[in-house]
């Protein structure tokens, strides 16, 4: 399909458009999260469990992805357990470590709430041509390559304050 005119924008008009999507899907996951009974950060695991499929995820694993403290993904793991999104199944390789994997029933129950969204937003790419999506999809992708870094540096910044090594300490 060929481009269609866009209009014209400045780099301002854009970061303050990703701002303004950024919000309102924050608001969205808080929307989705509370329909499905969860938390945000446990609907962010449930999905790192989704998006892994068979390669079934260890709790280090999910840990690692959702940036908490392997603790803390014990008390995840037990309310997603609870609430019937996962089940726990012995790593085959390490008796003593468990891969989590996603309940059929949970995962037809967030297709049908994110279904719709997710096609509505596959009639908005059919508006853009090949090229044009070959634009977003880079640029979603180095977005979020660049907000982890940036994550990874404030998480290292507060590491180092806490030990005493930051500015004015």
């Amino acid at each position: 399909m060929p481009a269609k005119p866009r209009p014209a924008t400045t780099p301002a008009e854009a970061l303050s458009s990703m701002d303004s999507l950024i919000a309102t899907h924050l608001l969205g996951q808080q929307e989705m999260a509370q329909r499905l009974g969860l938390n945000v950060t446990d609907l962010l695991c449930f999905a790192c469990v989704l998006k892994a499929g068979e390669n079934l995820l260890t709790a280090g694993d999910l840990a690692e992805h959702a940036h908490v403290t392997t603790g803390a993904m014990t008390g995840i793991l037990n309310r997603l357990e609870r609430g019937g999104f996962i089940t726990r199944r012995p790593d085959p390789s390490d008796r003593r470590r468990v891969r989590v994997a996603a309940v059929p029933a949970a995962v037809t129950r967030v297709e049908a709430l994110y279904g719709p969204y997710y096609a509505r937003l596959n009639t908005l790419f059919a508006d853009y041509s090949a090229a044009e999506i070959a634009v977003l999809n880079d640029w979603f992708t180095r977005t979020t390559g660049l907000a982890l870094e940036y994550i990874e540096e404030l998480r290292g910044q507060d590491a180092r304050d806490a030990q005493g090594g930051g500015r004015g300490k």
